[in-house]
């Protein structure tokens, strides 16, 4: 009965559209400020920050405080994962609905940030190229690296987080709710999405989990990983 309670409990706090819309925000994988989130969800900021205070209550959020500032993020990788499965079954269990596509939806569908590893068309063609030139090896529930996938890292100089225990993974797929396909989750995904970053490969569009391509990006990511740039750029 207690399992059950809890679910109802996190059920509504996930349900609200504000609350949702803040979640979804903060699934970019940057901390955002209360009134950055309030224009997000579209209320005040005493709303906001109740909503936020609920949140971080139930520990789906924490916050950290830089000077008067409290700069707000997904609280953990575990509730990072039942949103990205929330997102999932959202996009593809539930009837659909039409909606005409915006600029926006084209740009989220190309490629974003899936709290902090890359997804959408790009996410995908690259975890697509790395099992077909037997780099990686992706189970249902995990994955991991050949002999070759280790070479290809330490030659590419893709670095990885240290962390290896607790709930942070190596490997892992992540159902993409764009694509239907998986991308690269865990501490591969994330060293994947933070070495196009730090090059200057990709580059955040403000405001939003969406991502672009930079000049020197369109160069070398189809370089390193070995992709049809221009299939997944046309691609509908």
């Amino acid at each position: 009965m207690e399992a059950a309670t809890n679910m109802v409990e996190l059920g509504a706090l996930v349900g609200d559209r504000a609350r949702a819309a803040m979640l979804a925000a903060l699934m970019g994988g940057q901390a955002l400020t209360a009134t950055e989130l309030a224009s997000i969800a579209g209320v005040s900021k005493s709303t906001a920050s109740d909503h936020l205070g609920k949140l971080e209550g139930a520990r789906l959020v924490r916050f950290d405080k830089l000077g008067r500032f409290s700069y707000y993020r997904i609280a953990s990788p575990l509730v990072a994962r039942m949103l990205e499965s929330l997102m999932v079954v959202a996009a593809i269990e539930l009837p659909p609905r039409f909606c005409p596509q915006s600029a926006h939806d084209r740009q989220l569908r190309f490629a974003r940030t899936c709290y902090d590893h890359l997804a959408g068309r790009l996410g995908v063609a690259i975890t697509q190229s790395m099992i077909e030139r037997k780099l990686l090896a992706l189970s249902d529930d995990g994955g991991e690296l050949t002999e070759r996938g280790e070479a290809f890292l330490q030659a590419s100089g893709i670095a990885l987080s240290l962390q290896t225990s607790g709930s942070r993974c190596f490997c892992r797929p992540c159902l993409d709710w764009s694509e239907r396909q998986f991308h690269i989750a865990g501490r591969l995904g994330s060293g994947i999405w933070h070495h196009c970053l730090d090059n200057d490969w990709l580059a955040r569009i403000k405001g939003t989990r969406a991502v672009d391509l930079t000049a020197s990006g369109h160069r070398e990511i189809p370089r390193l990983f070995e992709i049809d740039l221009s299939a997944i750029v046309n691609a509908t």
